[in-house]
């Protein structure tokens, strides 16, 4: 049984609800699972325990806060149901090693120099390449206001489509012969805004002679219009005459797509793979 629907619709209520009371028995109950159960399989599929993950959200949303509001401290401390501007004090120096204050100060500045922007974007740029059917009516880049955890995101968005017909992906590739054999997940958190088209994930294993081997793009399960963050991911396997492993997030259309937290993981065999079968 796959239980990423389950967990994607769990997502859905967190990132509605972060300034409510939330707890594990409350997410259990709208999962409609056991306490037990809804914290495995939970931490199985996101990699850190609900209550974490809405921890991290929370403090995240507050750096937002910080740098892009004029909120006083507390204030936003309570918004986000810390007990005191202590507790949320220690909570945020925990992903942050800053003290709220400090962070707002310091960080502010940085955001805004031009400098560090076109530097951020030039590193970018070595790691990420922008391709597809288009590539010129999109841009790529890192946004410090919008993200899942951290400091900032990546985002795709387009700006001269003429057609829905048109495509552009921030995509990356390595070798393939450290997973030979293997099955692999891509994972992580997308956002997205006013797609017209779709967006998503994608992963392609190609041979030798580029020829491909396993693909997925979430065509049977895009994503579509505005959508808060959430978790997606992508299990192919590795055949032993895989060369290229290429992936990265796709764009269709009009839009705008962010990404975030992008992992990869080995997986057992019982994990069931997403691959497009062209034999169909």
């Amino acid at each position: 049984m796959s239980y990423s629907p389950i967990i994607q619709k769990t997502i859905e209520y967190i990132e509605r609800n972060l300034h409510e009371e939330l707890t594990l028995e409350s997410l259990a109950q709208f999962a409609g699972f056991s306490k037990y159960h809804f914290h495995r399989i939970f931490q199985k599929e996101i990699g850190v325990t609900a209550s974490e993950y809405f921890r991290y959200r929370r403090i995240a949303n507050a750096a937002n806060m910080l740098l892009f509001s004029e909120e006083k401290i507390i204030d936003i401390a309570f918004y986000y149901r810390f007990e005191t501007q202590e507790s949320f004090t220690r909570s945020f120096k925990k992903y942050y090693q800053l003290p709220p204050g400090q962070y707002r100060k310091i960080m502010g500045k940085l955001t805004f120099q031009r400098e560090e922007i076109k530097m951020t974007h030039e590193q970018l740029l070595k790691v990420w390449k922008l391709s597809g059917s288009h590539p010129f009516n999109y841009q790529m880049g890192i946004d410090r206001e919008i993200f899942h955890k951290g400091k900032a995101s990546g985002v795709l968005k387009s700006v001269t489509v003429q057609s829905q017909g048109e495509f552009a992906t921030m995509m990356q590739e390595f070798k393939a012969d450290k997973h030979l054999g293997k099955r692999l997940k891509l994972s992580g958190f997308l956002k997205s805004k006013n797609v017209e088209g779709f967006c998503g994930f994608w992963m392609r294993v190609d041979d030798a002679l580029h020829d491909v081997l396993q693909f997925d793009n979430m065509g049977d399960r895009p994503i579509v219009g505005n959508t808060e963050w959430n978790h997606y991911h992508i299990v192919l396997d590795v055949p032993e005459n895989s060369a290229v492993i290429a992936f990265g997030v796709l764009l269709s259309g009009n839009g705008q797509v962010w990404i975030d937290e992008l992992k990869f993981e080995e997986v057992d065999k019982q994990t069931p793979t997403t691959t497009i079968d062209f034999s169909r």
